[in-house]
């Protein structure tokens, strides 16, 4: 393997910077399962702030804040409904049922276009003798198409469908940064249309780890309720918090940075058939092998012979991620790597 490592698999492969690290180690902590952390609730206050919820949890995981949230909404033996390519029910190893009890059922296709009226038809009400629905949920950029933002507009729709039919409405809102700052849609906007939202502090912005879920004050306690019982019960985790903050404040404001890697990306790798850069609307981009000579495992591992590390995420798609810990040297770099490997 090359000796420098260029490492685009995920934007979760960022490690802490040095001005991150020092907020750690200044970071006032206390212990949280008391509640009295107080590096924690300033980020619960700011997320909640940022989203224009009442109240906010911090959480361990993106995974732990999903299901946290589902449980709030969705009572054990109801349903839940998603898209069938929605981490919740694809990376989540069934999570909603194994701890919730719930049962979901899913639309296809799957993707950032919403089909509406397919959505609606799904809904499930009371005296049919069947699982009855208790809430929908999106993934906000949606990762199985690469990050691709659902738009607005169809968010919107989706939201009045939902008050329509007595429903709750969730967003896995994991990368809901990167769709504000994809489309100028203020993250309070978001907020507004869903009763629950997770979003991962790892995920761009350069957290080591940690996420936060939004939703009523009165939501929020029965959800440390269930955080507790999940084994999510953290003690001078202000030091996590700490990190968070600091994402905050520095790096969400750069994300558009990454962004424009991507489209530089795709753009160099056009020419080879595998991409198309008017697809590339956040920090993602997928390659499609269908016509190259290469399979997604066979490329990824001849770009790691060359320093490149990326992913593979079907048996003819490579997904590249660049983050805050690759500069234009880097991506020049893989242009230069994928360019030889693709002619």
């Amino acid at each position: 393997m090359a000796d420098v490592i260029i490492d685009l698999r995920s934007d979760t492969v960022t490690r802490p910077s040095a001005g991150m690290r020092e907020a750690m180690m200044a970071a006032e902590v206390g212990d949280d399962v008391f509640g009295d952390d107080p590096t924690v609730i300033e980020l619960e206050r700011r997320v909640a702030q940022l989203l224009g919820h009442e109240a906010a949890l911090f959480a361990p995981s993106g995974t732990m804040a999903n299901q946290i949230c589902l449980q709030t909404l969705v009572p054990p033996t109801y349903e839940l409904l998603c898209d069938v390519g929605a981490h919740i029910v694809t990376y989540e190893l069934a999570a909603a049922a194994a701890f919730g009890g719930i049962s979901t059922r899913t639309w296809t296709p799957g993707g950032s276009t919403l089909d509406l009226e397919l959505i609606e038809s799904l809904v499930m009400p009371e005296g049919f003798r069947a699982a009855v629905t208790r809430a929908i949920a999106v993934e906000q950029t949606y990762g199985r198409d690469g990050g691709t933002v659902i738009a607005y507009d169809s968010l919107a729709a989706l939201r009045r469908i939902a008050d329509r039919a007595g429903v709750a409405l969730h967003c896995d809102g994991a990368r809901i940064w990167h769709a504000s700052v994809a489309t100028g849609v203020p993250l309070d906007a978001y907020g507004a249309l869903f009763d629950t939202m997770s979003v991962c502090l790892s995920k761009g912005l350069g957290a080591p780890v940690g996420s936060v879920l939004v939703s009523s004050a009165e939501n929020i306690e029965r959800a440390r309720l269930i955080r507790k019982r999940m084994g999510g019960g953290m003690r001078q985790v202000g030091i996590l918090a700490a990190a968070g903050l600091y994402a905050l404040e520095h790096n969400l404001p750069r994300l558009d940075l990454d962004h424009a890697k991507a489209r530089r990306l795709a753009s160099a790798l056009a020419q080879y058939g595998v991409c198309d850069p008017a697809t590339v609307e956040t920090n993602m981009v997928m390659l499609d092998l269908r016509e190259a000579a290469f399979d997604g495992p066979s490329l990824a591992r001849a770009a790691s012979a060359e320093g490149i590390l990326c992913a593979a995420v079907g048996p003819r798609t490579l997904r590249l991620i660049p983050h805050l810990d690759v500069d234009d040297d880097g991506i020049d770099r893989a242009i230069e790597v994928f360019s030889t490997l693709l002619k």
